[in-house]
């Protein structure tokens, strides 16, 4: 008999994550005899413990279709809910909605903290004699999940539309600094990230012959403000100018900074912000040149932008929930499909898995033998390894009255079978 699926997202969101949630539902639907009606968790793991169950098997086709090219996670929502062992209750309610349900299948879309979700469920449900299969699919714009020599995957999906996003953006932000540089000698550029490198790397892309006065500081470096402000003013004695790409972690203090469920800073949410603090301190100490230093602060845009999505990255994002599906039907619980590169010069992947424990709470720091001496730089093996994946064309849109059209579900639920319960977090 076949079961029933939950598909959930978590986390922040990324240009491509709803194809990987069409991969799902297309190769759910290549398995009638295993798996019956698709559920998408409204925002995640929240909408199974609210018992909010969006019947996407309900969904018209076209806008199914859609999903390809609809960025971020309206589609069926995403959350920052954080399960942890205590939370007893939670558990159990997860399990009866599950039971309540049919539901043989979960598949949870997110990064590192996901997966820990994803395993934890795969655990219980093990525990417990209940047949419930719980999958992982990679998503994260950090590029954080996995380990040190990439050999439990590559990269994750989501990272090289952002990365691309930043490339282009310093190309357009060096047009503009080489033309007002007499009166705005310096441009600080914020990127996300965390305390991980690799979104403020991806700056590297725009430029990979070094002809931009471009500077990039990644929390891996451990510069300083100090370190900061005597680089920035040496370039300005060498060219006039200077661009610098700093990563949102880069430690300025704590400075009113807030935190999620998980434990992360969020950095947009705070009074000041990095770009703001370095601004001000920049031309509080005065630099080498006329003129002052600017800040710009790209916001949430980075990862829901899809005019700059790599046709990459969406092709892999799709295929890598596609596997997911095939690796629970196959494997059963307790996985995550990864993308593996394989040997050569020319850019290729394949599909496989490893196990949710291995990359549960992961967190892959970016790779010291990548940066350069002066540490505000990157090394060509970062960008041989980067640049395949932001893609070499455009990724088409499709347009209504000159808008973007994205995919819009009806709001068509499941009957709720179980008791009103709130979440143990909304308590805390």
């Amino acid at each position: 008999m076949p079961k029933n699926v939950i598909v959930a997202q978590s986390g922040g969101p990324s240009p491509v994550i709803n194809n990987s949630l069409r991969g799902v539902i297309d190769a759910c639907r290549s398995f009638p005899s295993e798996f019956d009606k698709i559920y998408g968790a409204w925002h995640g793991i929240e909408g199974v413990l609210k018992e909010e169950l969006l019947d996407l098997s309900a969904q018209a086709e076209e806008e199914i279709k859609l999903l390809e090219t609809t960025p971020a996670a309206g589609s069926i929502g995403t959350c920052r809910y954080k399960l942890k062992n205590k939370q007893e209750k939670d558990f159990a309610r997860i399990m009866d909605v599950c039971k309540a349900h049919n539901i043989g299948y979960f598949f949870y879309i997110g990064g590192n903290d996901s997966m820990d979700t994803a395993h934890k469920i795969s655990v219980i449900a093990s525990e417990q004699g209940i047949d419930l299969v719980a999958t992982g699919i990679p998503k994260t714009i950090d590029n954080d999940v996995g380990d040190p020599s990439f050999k439990l995957i590559d990269h994750t999906p989501g990272y090289g539309s952002v990365a691309k996003y930043w490339a282009y953006c310093v190309q357009n932000a060096n047009e503009e600094n080489a033309g007002s540089y007499p009166a705005d000698p310096v441009l600080i550029m914020q990127v996300m990230g965390r305390n991980v490198g690799f979104i403020p790397a991806s700056a590297r892309l725009a430029d990979p012959k070094r002809e931009m006065p471009l500077q990039i500081y990644m929390p891996e470096a451990g510069l300083t403000m100090e370190n900061l402000a005597d680089n920035v003013n040496e370039e300005l004695k060498r060219r006039r100018r200077c661009i610098v790409v700093l990563s949102e972690g880069f430690d300025f203090g704590e400075i009113n900074l807030r935190k999620d469920s998980f434990g992360h800073i969020q950095f947009g949410s705070g009074d000041q912000t990095v770009q703001q603090v370095v601004v001000s301190y920049l031309n509080a100490k005065g630099l080498k040149a006329r003129g002052v230093a600017r800040g710009q602060m790209p916001g949430t845009d980075q990862r829901s932008c899809m005019i700059y999505a790599s046709s990459v990255d969406l092709k892999e994002a799709y295929k890598v929930a596609c596997h997911a599906v095939k690796v629970a039907e196959k494997n059963g619980s307790g996985w995550m499909s990864t993308i593996l590169r394989k040997p050569g010069d020319k850019y290729k992947v394949r599909y496989s898995k490893v196990h949710l424990k291995d990359v549960a709470n992961s967190e892959r720091t970016f790779p010291v033998q990548w940066l350069m001496p002066n540490k505000i730089d990157v090394t060509d093996e970062f960008v041989k390894y980067a640049q395949p994946l932001i893609g070499d064309s455009w990724v088409k849109v499709p347009l209504e009255n000159g808008l973007q059209r994205f995919s819009r579900f009806q709001l068509i639920f499941a009957e709720k079978k179980c008791p009103a319960y709130i979440p143990e977090m909304y308590n805390t």
